[in-house]
């Protein structure tokens, strides 16, 4: 809303290529916005909607003919441009959107959840879409979700804000894998977190013990006999095994509480003494423990499959 225009910054400049616009109105922003909602004119064509924003600009009506043609194309709705917006489907809607916000060749679109009044699997699609019309406009677009694994699969960077200040902010591979605080990790996807102290550090990691008295083996990170560590472990790297393992760098006996199927993976909640309860998530296709709770099992993890984490901190990028 700041980015738009439609809300003063309480302190501080919002810039465009070094360039102050912090007091500009909303339309001497050259910005394109597409809403959840689509907030389209359901008295006006696709072809008028799109043309609209051309129109206010009191364009040539060849120009706004030769713009509201090439943005359908852009989206591929050329041959609905006669129809109006009841007419067709939450996708198309969408689409035609982006077509208006687009027509007038913004310097930046700006996107408030755009996908969120549809289905997953068309979600799904138009995200794919949104990503190739990204690379073939090549403008910046501002990506608002709440959606973490829109977010990921969607961005070049990630920015996670927490009360109004950036947390962390990196490309989704850098956040999801080294996050650097507790909220990160929790936030962006699911995490299992262990809590103890180092024991023993050396050039490739260090050794902590936990509250279970259970030794375990952090790498590539430093640390100090004697420290508190907290240390991230996400769902998908823990193995989940019938018996002990061995040789396995980190090794955990537990017990199923529950399980949830979802196709290509299942989802587990376990309980480990000392420990509390912990989720591991693991393909089902290759999965050779039954699905029953009170089932008594072994986690097992590499020691650089975690990650160390402070309680909270600000990103000073």
């Amino acid at each position: 809303m700041a980015i738009a225009g439609f809300v003063e910054p309480t302190a501080g400049d919002i810039l465009v290529d070094d360039r102050v616009i912090t007091r500009l109105a909303p339309e001497d922003r050259n910005f394109g916005m597409v809403f959840q909602g689509y907030a389209l004119f359901p008295h006006l064509t696709v072809g008028a909607n799109v043309a609209f924003p051309l129109e206010v600009r009191k364009r040539p009506k060849s120009e706004v003919a030769d713009r509201v043609r090439q943005a359908l194309d852009l989206v591929q709705l050329a041959s609905l441009a006669d129809r109006y917006p009841r007419q067709l489907s939450g996708g198309q809607q969408q689409r035609v959107a982006l077509a208006r916000a687009l027509v007038f060749q913004p310097e930046l679109l700006l996107l408030d959840e755009p996908l969120s009044a549809l289905d997953k699997k068309l979600r799904a699609e138009l995200q794919w879409e949104l990503k190739g019309l990204h690379e073939r406009v090549g403008m910046t677009f501002i990506y608002v979700t709440h959606d973490q694994d829109e977010a990921l699969s969607m961005s070049d960077d990630v920015a996670i804000l927490r009360d109004g200040r950036i947390v962390q902010m990196g490309s989704p591979t850098v956040l999801y894998d080294q996050p650097r605080t507790r909220f990160v990790a929790d936030f962006l996807g699911k995490s299992n977190f262990l809590a103890g102290t180092v024991e023993q550090a050396d050039g490739g990691g260090f050794t902590y013990r936990c509250g279970n008295g259970r030794r375990f083996r952090q790498a590539n990170a430093a640390g100090r006999a004697g420290d508190k560590v907290l240390v991230s472990l996400r769902p998908e790297k823990l193995d989940l095994l019938a018996r002990e393992p061995n040789g396995a760098a980190n090794a955990l006996p537990a017990e199923i509480l529950r399980w949830s199927y979802f196709g290509t993976g299942v989802h587990f909640q376990l309980r480990a003494e000392g420990l509390g309860e912990l989720t591991a998530t693991r393909p089902s296709w290759r999965l050779d423990i039954p699905l029953e709770a009170g089932r008594r099992v072994w986690l097992a993890w590499d020691a650089d499959a975690s990650v160390p984490v402070i309680e909270d901190g600000v990103d000073s990028q």
